[in-house]
């Protein structure tokens, strides 16, 4: 019985290089490692490739029932396809599109009210280094830069930032509205690492131990690749001055997201990025990449985000508090830093 990647498109190469290059680069390696290693119990993989989210997601089980693994997984995508039209800012019809169009929404799904409740949680762990409430500042630079033009001044940025403001969305059993008309939400920090615990949650459901669930850098991951073999992610270099792969470590029953200023900057230098200081509308000067392992995908997501915002010191700080959590964080000068639990092989 051979293992099998099946897709849900045809995707001409170059199309499907440049969806994976805008995906987070340590998915992509942790997924390349991980198809390296198969050879040892080929027939006992089963795998799928295919366009969510706006980036490519991997997911892989181990079982000696290929067809009722592929049932599993075919399932699993449907589950994350659902959860996408829930959360995307770019789908119209999404119930988080109609927040941000409508200003209220009356009967929010449990998905989105998990989402925003955590959301919240990690903003005040945080000092609001992570802010849903960013929309407004993400599309101002977007659309600068779509239209050719100088990125924000100071005085550009001003009344945008008074739209910032997490503490302006306000959750009542299941209402969710915008305190602040103008206001705007994107869950591009976490939605995909919540996506890929809901995959992971699926493939669980269907009796699966040994799974790995990976969005675009966001992964998630139960048991292990064989007997004392632990799934092996890579994090790749955010420059490409050497080797592509930095650092390797392991996870087993963990989740992991990188964060980095290389997937959508908006100027040249990369000095300015999606990943904006929501509390200065810029992007801040440290960070070229931060990668969180966490118990959760959502968390590892939330948390790659605002480290980035927050750079080494304090970024470190707040995840040596975190039992849970480990980090590890390239510079724009490509020094290092990790926190003291991060072990690499």
């Amino acid at each position: 019985m051979k293992s099998t990647v099946t897709h849900a498109r045809t995707f001409k190469r170059r199309e499907f290089l440049r969806i994976v290059g805008a995906g987070s680069v340590a998915g992509l390696a942790a997924f390349m490692l991980d198809r390296a290693d198969r050879s040892q119990d080929a027939s006992h993989i089963v795998t799928e490739t295919r366009l969510l989210m706006g980036t490519v997601v991997n997911l892989t089980l181990i079982t000696s029932d290929w067809h009722t693994g592929q049932a599993a997984i075919d399932t699993c995508l449907q589950q994350m396809a659902s959860l996408e039209a829930i959360l995307s800012r770019h789908q119209p019809t999404s119930q988080l599109s109609r927040l941000n169009r409508d200003g209220l929404l009356a009967s929010a799904s449990p998905h989105l009210l998990q989402v925003l409740l955590e959301a919240q949680r990690i903003s005040e762990l945080t000092d609001g280094a992570f802010d849903v409430t960013v929309k407004p500042l993400v599309d101002l630079y977007q659309n600068r830069v779509d239209a050719g033009q100088e990125l924000p001044s100071t005085e550009d940025l001003a009344p945008i930032l008074e739209l910032v403001d997490y503490r302006q969305v306000r959750i009542e059993g299941t209402r969710v509205w915008l305190a602040r008309k103008g206001m705007g939400v994107t869950l591009d920090g976490i939605a995909k690492g919540y996506v890929v615990d809901q995959g992971l949650r699926t493939l669980r459901q269907w009796g699966f131990a040994n799974t790995l669930v990976e969005a675009g850098g966001d992964l998630a991951a139960t048991g292990s690749k064989a007997p004392g073999l632990p799934w092996r992610i890579g994090i790749q270099a955010p420059r490409k001055t050497g080797a592509e792969v930095v650092r390797t470590f392991s996870v087993t029953d963990q989740a992991a997201a990188t964060s980095g200023d290389y997937l959508q900057p908006y100027s040249t230098n990369l000095d300015i990025h999606h990943i904006l200081d929501p509390k200065k509308g810029v992007s801040s000067p440290e960070l070229a990449s931060a990668t969180v392992i966490a118990d959760n995908g959502t968390v590892a997501d939330a948390l790659a985000t605002a480290l980035v915002v927050m750079g080494p010191k304090r970024g470190l700080a707040l995840i040596e508090s975190l039992p849970s959590c480990e980090a590890y964080l390239v510079g724009k000068d490509l020094r290092v830093w990790h926190s003291s639990g991060f072990v690499t092989g």
